[in-house]
Parts: structure tokens; sequence; C-alpha cells
């Protein structure tokens, strides 16, 4: 059975929560120009805020599919439209705790790209052994 909207993003917040938050606090001193723990946990919190929306956005998108789903590589490639969304609030300071121009482009992207790709990783693939149910009950908790 395929993970359910509300699977889909029970599992969004848990992984960015604990491994996201687990990889920043590993990251953040090796990223150039030193961003500090404030700018990149709340970039962090704004990829799992606008995630939440883009989840919604995805679903809506895949009722006109046949399978209601799409390949595990489209997950992969939505990094691209949600990094350019966070990235864009980021540079524009839309993002509270953020102030102008303490991240650069380039820690930006080492920091989203590392996060979302470890994520993915280990969400289509070790994370499927030990939560076996989360595949068989459609993604819910309980």
């Amino acid at each position: 059975m395929l993970p359910t909207l509300n699977g889909r993003l029970q599992t969004r917040v848990f992984m960015l929560v604990v491994l996201g938050g687990l990889i920043t606090l590993v990251l953040t001193p090796l990223l150039p120009g030193r961003p500090g723990y404030g700018t990149t946990f709340a970039i962090l919190a704004t990829v799992l805020v606008a995630g939440i929306g883009w989840e919604l956005v995805y679903h809506g998108i895949q009722q006109f599919r046949w399978e209601k789903d799409w390949p595990t590589m489209f997950g992969l490639l939505t990094a691209v439209n949600e990094g350019a969304l966070v990235w864009l609030l980021v540079d524009v300071g839309a993002v509270p705790g953020i102030e102008a121009n303490s991240i650069g482009f380039g820690a930006f992207l080492i920091d989203f790209v590392v996060i979302w790709l470890v994520i993915w990783v280990w969400t289509n693939g070790p994370m499927r052994v030990p939560f076996i149910r989360w595949r068989f009950f459609g993604g819910r908790i309980v």
C-alpha cells in the first residue's frame, strides 16, 4: 500500500525534525561563511513549513495519475522546486530569524542538498526495513 497524504506529511515532519536536525547540527560549522545555527535551523524550519504546502500540491497533482502516486525519482526531483522556493524566501528576507545576506548561496545549496539527499535516501531505502509497517499501513503511524 502506498503512503497516504497524512502518512507522507507525518514522514516529512518526522524526517526533517529528527534526521534534518541532526544533520544541521553536524553540518552548520562546516558550511562556508559560517552562517550559524540560527540561520540553518531557520532554513530547516522553512523547508518544513513550505514542504507541507508542497505536499498538498503534489497530492493534488497525483490525483490525475492512474495509480495516484508517482515514481520515486519524482520525489528526488522535487528538491529543485522546493529548494528554489526556500532560497527565494531566504534571499528576499521573508524568513524570520535570518538576517539579510547572512548565508551565501553556496552554503545554502550545500545545506539544502545534503539534508535533502540523506533524507530521500534514508526514506526510500533503509527506513523501509525497520519500519515495515510504514509501508503496509499506508504511512499511518498508528
